[in-house]
């Protein structure tokens, strides 16, 4: 079986691939992503997820090379990433509350001795209900907002206000595992 590399230190999407029982290797990116939408949120995340992608395939010389990018879009033209400070984690809070909002999610595959590339993206949308100032502040005491694309995290405490999720759960994590297990399938690899 090919070696699978992720080319990414995020804690959430190496315990997603470990879960799915994935043996793998984590090398960083050092990539520069954008963070401007130029045509729209799938092209931005694809593009991203294939900088890295691309980064780490060319310092390894054999292996599939996965690379991710997860942005959360809340509608006109607004992209939230990962908050700046305590103070930009409630207000990101308080915009994701106040209407539905989408994560994008996009992926590359690199097959580091063959060159050959597979890229695609996962969009879900999220409803959560309405929070107080009291609520949200009480949120951050016990999990930090800092480290997450729309400061919440949807499998600890930030799962409470969800209302509603359409579509895929694992992308809201950071790695839409469905998405990825066709991906593999190209490759010829199996994570079933």
């Amino acid at each position: 079986m090919q070696k699978i590399i992720l080319a990414s230190a995020s804690a959430q999407r190496k315990k997603l691939l470990a879960m799915a029982g994935v043996k793998f290797r984590v090398v960083r990116s050092g990539a520069e992503e954008l963070h401007k939408i130029t045509a729209n949120c799938s092209g931005l995340v694809k593009h991203n997820a294939v900088l890295k992608a691309q980064d780490v395939a060319s310092r390894v010389k054999e292996g599939l090379v996965i690379g991710a990018d997860t942005l959360v879009y809340a509608g006109h033209r607004r992209i939230i990433g990962k908050p700046k400070d305590l103070a930009d984690a409630k207000r990101i809070l308080r915009v994701l509350c106040s209407g539905p909002h989408w994560v994008y999610t996009g992926v590359a595959i690199i097959d580091a001795s063959s060159g050959q590339m597979i890229v695609d993206y996962e969009k879900t949308k999220l409803f959560m209900q309405k929070l107080s100032d009291a609520e949200i502040a009480a949120y951050h005491k016990h999990t930090n907002p800092l480290d997450k694309a729309g400061g919440f995290d949807i499998e600890g405490r930030g799962g409470l206000f969800i209302r509603r999720i359409e579509g895929c759960y694992s992308n809201v994590i950071g790695l839409p595992l469905p998405r990825l297990r066709v991906m593999l399938k190209t490759f010829g690899v199996s994570i079933l």
